[in-house]
């Protein structure tokens, strides 16, 4: 198998969609020797964030010199992306080897009358058995769908995480924050301290409900300015360990700077270059988990925590890409996203006229997603991601004009980003925003364009 054999295999198991259960990867996994087994393992999950957390926390983590196993999901360019050890992508001809082999013990577990691993049990299985191999300590899973039935919840952590929980994918995990809560909550283990930034009431009694059945120590994540935890009778009798919250100082384009209160210390004088406000609570995620596992014999310095912190980078999330006109791409792809990124382009962008490039999924809550930024834009143009699930324009175009006067339909991101780059004044803003594959569909279109004619300035 070549890595072009490698991107045609996991493309053709991408057909057998998602189709969430447990066994299947521990049997694949026990023919693979248990990598995981001896993993030592921080698991993060939640609707949104997730991503952000883990390459935060692994930048403090490799920045105290660790050799820290990432494991995160979708990619933007390529699956390389999705395995990283030490902050460097696994090597395409490894990834090809170690394919090899989970597809060999697939096609054993088939032929013996087991259920056909999906991708996405084919490639954590992958990246566990590489960070085993690679002796990498401490490991970070991010959850890719729910949690209880997520192949990542094979793993026995150190530390859970569940960044919050909003509406998402109501197909597989539920249609309401209870049912999603539940899902998502299937990460929390015995014992095993769980670390949450969730401020919605029902989804708190579910997550505190488990916390308590289970003896998990609670640590609650909040900002400062929302005051001193408000526990409600419901609440009481759930012991929360400690409260971990954050304060914003100063943001300009160039980051944000901020302070924690932890566990047990302060950090002063933080600068993260992630743009948003939420970008500070994944951050102070990041930092409360570095404080449990100082616990575990992990030494984590303060100056390790500002540096990892410092130079983080997580493209496709809020971030500037290009200046004159400014060029923001930002992969928010459901409700809470789209508040949170609305609530970044005012902060941001005050007073700027901004021009909306959106496409979006099919199984999406677009109605509400469209409500939330078109009456920010002076003209929306609408797009269609190259994906199989991706909303007709049409249909799109019509919720947007609900809002906006301006609506125009293209049907490729090319043609969109054309359309976008020639409408805009130089002292406008575009954002290009509804899914990831459009995300990044953006950015390989402008590499490609500045790799011709310097487009990027």
């Amino acid at each position: 198998m070549d890595y072009r054999g490698v991107q045609d295999y996991l493309s053709e198991l991408t057909r057998l969609g998602v189709n969430l259960g447990l066994g299947r990867i521990k049997e694949l996994l026990k023919r693979l020797g248990n990598p995981h087994h001896h993993l030592r393992a921080i698991h993060v999950g939640g609707t949104n964030g997730k991503g952000s957390t883990t390459a935060i926390l692994g930048s403090i983590l490799n920045a105290a010199g660790y050799k820290t196993g990432v494991f995160t999901s979708p990619h933007l360019y390529c699956y390389t992306e999705r395995f990283c050890l030490g902050g460097k992508k696994i090597d395409p001809a490894r990834l090809k080897d170690l394919l090899t082999l989970v597809s060999s013990v697939q096609s054993e577990m088939v032929a013996e009358g087991y259920g056909h691993p999906t991708e996405f049990e084919v490639i954590t299985a992958v990246a566990l058995r590489y960070f085993y191999e690679e002796e990498a300590d401490p490991v970070i899973l991010e959850v890719g769908l729910g949690g209880s039935l997520d192949a990542t919840n094979v793993v026995w952590p150190m530390v859970s995480l569940i960044t919050n929980v909003s509406i998402d994918h109501t197909e597989y995990l539920g249609r309401t924050i209870k049912e999603i809560a539940l899902n998502k909550a299937g990460i929390i283990k015995e014992n095993v301290p769980l670390i949450t930034a969730c401020d919605e009431r029902q989804a708190l009694a579910v997550i505190f409900s488990l916390c308590r059945q289970k003896k998990a120590p609670l640590f609650w994540v909040k900002s400062q300015a929302a005051g001193a935890l408000n526990l409600t009778p419901l609440y009481r009798q759930i012991p929360v360990a400690g409260q971990v919250t954050w304060e914003s100082k100063n943001f300009s384009l160039s980051g944000q700077d901020f302070t924690v209160k932890g566990i047990k210390d302060t950090y002063e004088a933080l600068f993260l270059p992630l743009l948003g406000r939420y970008q500070l609570i994944n951050a102070t995620l990041a930092i409360a988990a570095i404080e449990v596992l100082r616990e575990f014999g992990y030494k984590v310095s303060k100056q390790a925590i500002r540096q990892g912190l410092a130079v983080v980078r997580w493209p496709g999330r809020f971030e500037i890409i290009r200046q004159n006109p400014t060029v923001v791409v930002d992969g928010s792809h459901n409700h809470a996203g789209a508040k949170n990124l609305r609530q970044a382009l005012d902060d941001y962008f005050k007073g700027k006229e901004i021009i909306m490039v959106l496409g979006v999924l099919k199984d999406k809550e677009y109605p509400k997603i469209v409500a939330e930024l078109a009456p920010r834009a002076k003209a929306v143009i609408i797009t269609k991601p190259r994906n199989p699930r991706a909303l007709d324009c049409r249909v799109l175009a019509a919720e947007a004009a609900k809002y906006v006067n301006q609506v125009l339909v293209k049907e490729t991101v090319p043609a969109a980003l054309h359309q976008a780059l020639k409408a805009a004044m130089p002292e406008e803003v575009i954002c290009f925003t509804g899914s990831l594959y459009l995300v990044a569909e953006v950015l390989s279109e402008l590499q490609y364009q500045s790799s011709v004619v310097g487009i990027i300035s």
